[in-house]
């Protein structure tokens, strides 16, 4: 990875993690159960890679910056994990399930909603 790279995949990351930190802390929504700060952000983030894939990009300086910089810090998989351990000790199995069926189902429907974006318009 030469110097170019790294300046690229520094850049979006920052601009990653400024948008999950925003995000994280302006944003919480009650649509008949709680959806998670971190949740919103993996919906998004999810709906970009759909977007991203649809373009198919060959250019390896733009997959650094989106895919591996970008998304890579915008993305909370570990904050995910995290709030399932937690459910787990807790011992709150069922919102553990449901939380974890939430996040993958609308994770898929908004990459596929990206994907399908892109590739009508």
């Amino acid at each position: 990875m030469d110097f170019s790279s790294v300046v690229i995949l520094l850049l979006g990351s920052t601009f990653g993690l400024i948008l999950r930190i925003f995000i994280q802390n302006n944003f919480k929504k009650n649509v008949g159960f709680d959806i998670q700060n971190t949740s919103i952000v993996n919906f998004l983030s999810s709906f970009f890679l759909g977007i991203l894939v649809a373009l198919n990009f060959s250019n390896n300086q733009i997959l650094v910056l989106f895919y591996s910089g970008f998304l890579g810090c915008f993305s909370t998989f570990s904050s995910f994990i995290y709030q399932l351990f937690n459910l787990l000790i807790k011992r709150k199995f069922l919102r553990l399930f449901f939380h974890y069926i939430e996040v993958i189902i609308f994770s898929f429907l908004f990459f596929y909603l990206g994907y399908f974006f892109v590739r009508i318009f």
